[in-house]
């Protein structure tokens, strides 16, 4: 009796250490509240939106929807309504890790997006349950930790470091330009997205802390290559091409004291070649500019398809096709005691794999400031500036600026009420009218925005 009950006492001290072991959370973010914006674009295509926003070009044609060809034209929008996320985004999430011995551990994270004002959880018009990272990684104590699947760049999160704002999604930020999260008018044109916040088919790597240095690496990779017997029939097509998406980025922070700094590169590459597509005739090569039944013109089979940077470089093979995507940021921050200072660069460049002269450019710099002005109440400022260059060959840059203030009302540590007030404007651009050939020429077009975004709601963390 006395060794069953031994044995039964042993069995449940072991239990209770494994399963000590082993922890799983359940964090989300929830946040609702009055959402308001305006945008005013002047001189543009009024439906494909200002500079940077997606306009269609045929070989011969100009650019075509809203009041393409029309000059003079000008667009307003107004948005005010019972919204969400402008703050942060909502979001539910599960992490967890487990020790397996030997200062060795794993961990996993899957973290979805909310949209409170939605009635349905998924399949409705804004996506319902977004993946906004999930993956499953390792940690050695004293070396640092790796992970696979879908995660944010080490960019990314360099900036969620050195933002005034905390990567809010209103307008006003030079940096973080994450409006379509809010689902409010955000300013259009330039303050298009700045760069990759997450990509799938990752593997990322981080260091331990060294001296005051921590090292970050990630590595993308998803690649799909098919061949196939094609139809001599002209105009038939076989499954077949290339869809490549790769990219690697590295990471560096440094802490010292009260200062905090961080430079960070991205590269990501996208390759898509239909290699089994006939001609429409018989006579014509693949890639001409004759049409057929894959592409319409050499330039569509490049640059077209690239319409704006907000889809440029997201892991995800479908969009957009052909394009290298280089990203580099510098940030850092002073913590003064009564207030944190905060400056930070950014600059991005797609590139038409085809033709390195087909590019959209995009550069930015910023500063602010973040302090508890009493011991519940926070306030922050950030003003910047920057230059915008539309996709194509040999486009004019347009210079554009940005400010934001905020203001939180902690309530507990979980849960605070906030205002923000953000503003973008952008001065003319020269667009080049039609594409011929891949060349563009034609009549030049202006192009103007101005757009601003304010919000009081309630954020509630868990």
């Amino acid at each position: 009796m006395k060794k069953s009950l031994l044995a039964i006492a042993a069995m449940t001290a072991f239990a209770g250490a494994a399963q000590a072991q082993s922890s799983v959370t359940v964090y989300g973010i929830l946040d609702v509240g009055y959402v308001g914006a305006n945008s005013s674009v002047t001189n543009g295509n009024n439906a494909a939106g200002a500079a940077g926003s997606s306009y269609n070009y045929s070989s011969t044609s100009t650019p075509t929807g809203g009041n393409a060809g029309y000059p003079n034209s000008n667009l307003k929008q107004t948005q005010s309504g019972f919204g969400q996320s402008a703050e942060q985004t909502s979001r539910l999430g599960f992490k967890g890790t487990e020790d397996l011995g030997g200062g060795t551990s794993a961990f996993f994270t899957a973290e979805f997006g909310l949209t409170p004002e939605d009635q349905t959880l998924s399949g409705n018009t804004t996506g319902g349950l977004k993946n906004r990272q999930t993956f499953v990684g390792l940690k050695k104590n004293g070396l640092g930790d790796a992970a696979v699947g879908m995660q944010y760049t080490p960019l990314h999160i360099a900036v969620g470091k050195t933002d005034p704002g905390q990567q809010n999604n209103m307008t006003g930020s030079v940096i973080y330009t994450g409006q379509a999260d809010s689902g409010v008018v955000g300013a259009q044109g330039g303050n298009a997205n700045a760069y990759t916040s997450r990509v799938a088919n990752a593997l990322t790597l981080n260091s331990e802390v060294l001296a005051g240095f921590q090292g970050h690496a990630i590595a993308v990779l998803n690649n799909n290559n098919a061949t196939a017997v094609q139809s001599t029939t002209a105009g038939q097509t076989a499954a077949g091409g290339n869809t490549n998406t790769n990219g690697w980025g590295l990471g560096l922070d440094y802490t010292w004291n009260k200062l905090f700094a961080t430079a960070n590169y991205t590269s990501l590459k996208q390759l898509t070649s239909a290699t089994n597509c006939l001609p429409a005739t018989t006579t014509a090569i693949i890639g001409s500019t004759a049409a057929n039944s894959c592409n319409t013109a050499v330039f569509n089979a490049g640059g077209a398809y690239v319409t704006n940077m907000g889809v440029i470089g997201t892991g995800i093979a479908s969009q957009p096709l052909n394009i290298q995507d280089n990203q580099t940021y510098v940030g850092a921050t002073y913590d003064f005691g009564i207030l944190k200072a905060y400056a930070s660069w950014i600059s991005r460049k797609a590139t038409d794999t085809a033709n390195s002269g087909f590019y959209q450019k995009r550069q930015g710099e910023q500063i602010g400031v973040r302090s508890f002005v009493t011991p519940t109440v926070e306030a922050w400022a950030s003003a910047g500036v920057g230059t915008f260059t539309p996709m194509g060959f040999n486009q004019n840059s347009a210079h554009f600026n940005a400010w934001q203030l905020g203001t939180n009302y902690w309530l507990s540590k979980r849960t605070n009420v906030y205002g923000i007030f953000g503003q973008y404007a952008q001065a003319n651009s020269t667009y080049q009218g039609t594409v011929t050939n891949g060349a563009m020429s034609g009549t030049n077009f202006q192009t103007s925005v101005n757009a601003n975004s304010y919000a009081v709601g309630v954020r509630h963390t868990f």
